[in-house]
């Protein structure tokens, strides 16, 4: 079997697996914080974070397939190690920056919602003064 095939299987199979994973990671804790980002609505919720998940599969797994051709024929036990260490560490990178990108966005919903709810409503006055003449 060519050397660059066995580096294209094995960079297939750690950047799925990468991938699962962290989608499987980020689905089961990070539902607590849609909940409370969402006020309670474990219903809306569950659907959010579905959606999240779905899109963290399309965006991830289709950069892992663009990515995967190579101009270079990998000659040697190195060149496998080398080009595996590059595709990965790009893959993860990407990782990385998908899972900021979301925190940061539901966050800013977190925030946002978090100040309306702490604002007072208007408070009727307890009396009224009449104006003074001559001011």
């Amino acid at each position: 079997m060519d050397r660059t095939v066995i580096a294209y299987v094995i960079y297939l199979a750690v950047s799925i697996g990468l991938t699962i994973w962290v989608a499987r990671t980020l689905s089961r804790n990070g539902r607590i914080f849609l909940a409370d980002v969402l006020h309670g609505d474990d219903k809306l919720a569950d659907a959010v974070n579905h959606l999240l998940v779905v899109g963290f599969y399309l965006v991830n797994l289709g950069f892992v397939a663009l990515y995967l051709s190579g101009d270079e024929t990998i000659e040697d036990t190195r060149g496998v190690f080398e080009a595996l260490s590059t595709k990965l560490g790009v893959v993860l990178l990407v990782l990385g920056a998908m899972h900021l990108a979301n925190v940061w966005v539901l966050n800013r919903i977190r925030r946002r919602g978090v100040m309306d709810r702490e604002q007072l409503p208007p408070v009727r006055p307890q009396e009224w003064i009449a104006p003074t003449k001559g001011v």
